[in-house]
């Protein structure tokens, strides 16, 4: 049992570790240590001094916006009989101070009656203040998965990074960054629900998007359905719409006729799409790499102003346009 635990407290030393590089280098201070900075431990630093709860404040960049009752319970209880254990991580501000990482133990120390608590004084930057609330956050794996989005938009918003720079500081992959942020174009009502668990991340997900996501929402609780069977509802749902959609219009017999003597002459298998605007697209289909050189042999040769003989394609001759006339192609798999 305790090298079972020796080896977890290893795994989330060396996963508090490399989160703390990530972040140090986006914030490109070397100098700055997020281990030290989050004091997990008391054999961190000792207390600088204690100070009355009434003097300390959250943070406005703490992204935890829901705290679990039950849980600062039984920390509350914890505390009143042995102390606070560790000391909250706090910068000045004003007339008192400002939580950088501890909020949780402050909250608890608040149930339990204590009038002081310890706490370790830094200086510290808003920046360096939001990167200790995130890691912090994200080290715990509780969060919400609205809650992580938020910090997820916060850190791009304010600090202008990419979903790829906070794949590689967070340590998550860039799909689970992109599916995270989706979340938030739900509407709030739904986002409140996943807040609340009442909804799964899963859940969530499969309403992005929807008109009637919170129909659905209401649907997914009141049957308590699971997240399949979500994903199913929501597929039978686009089905029964996209069947409702009007039928495309049939092509003009003229364009069926030009399809299909182009497709005799040139020996590919060709359809022209009009648009309602007088233009449309011709897609050529290919039915093996060697073709679709061919093709594009003959259409950039098109483009440079010259045209290959029948020869050289491979091709009966026809009639083209001027060179001077312009196209686009776009190569679809």
């Amino acid at each position: 049992m305790d090298n079972q635990n020796n080896k977890e407290e290893n795994n989330h030393a060396s996963k508090r570790k490399s989160l703390g590089r990530g972040l140090g280098a986006l914030l490109g201070d070397d100098e700055f240590d997020i281990n030290e900075a989050l004091a997990e431990t008391p054999a961190f630093h000792e207390a600088d001094e204690n100070v009355p709860v009434g003097m300390i404040s959250p943070s406005p960049f703490q992204p935890r916006k829901e705290f679990d009752e039950e849980a600062l319970r039984a920390l509350s209880e914890s505390i009143r009989e042995k102390g606070v254990l560790q000391p909250l991580l706090v910068r000045k501000k004003d007339n008192g101070y400002e939580i950088i990482a501890g909020e949780r133990r402050w909250r608890a120390s608040k149930l339990a009656g204590l009038d002081k608590v310890p706490v370790i004084i830094k200086e510290m930057s808003d920046k360096e203040v939001l990167e200790v609330a995130l890691v912090e956050n994200l080290l715990r794996e509780n969060l919400s998965a609205i809650e992580e989005a938020e910090g997820f938009q916060r850190l791009i918003d304010e600090f202008s990074h990419t979903q790829e720079a906070l794949s590689q500081i967070i340590g998550k992959s860039r799909s689970h960054i992109a599916n995270t942020l989706r979340l938030l174009t739900l509407p709030e009502s739904v986002q409140n629900l996943v807040r609340e668990n009442k909804l799964s991340a899963g859940h969530a997900r499969a309403l992005v998007g929807l008109e009637n996501a919170e129909a659905l929402a209401g649907q997914i609780i009141a049957r308590d359905l699971n997240v399949r069977q979500v994903e199913d509802l929501v597929a039978r749902q686009k089905q029964k719409t996209d069947g409702e959609k009007q039928p495309k219009k049939n092509k003009d017999a003229d364009i069926i006729e030009i399809e299909k003597d182009l497709n005799k002459n040139l020996g590919l298998r060709i359809k022209i799409s009009p648009s309602k605007q007088g233009g449309g697209k011709v897609v050529l289909q290919y039915a093996s790499i060697a073709e679709l050189d061919m093709i594009i042999d003959i259409l950039e040769q098109k483009r440079k102003g010259t045209q290959p003989s029948a020869g050289q394609a491979g091709l009966p001759e026809t009639g083209t346009p001027a060179a001077s006339e312009k196209f686009t192609m776009k190569i679809i798999d």
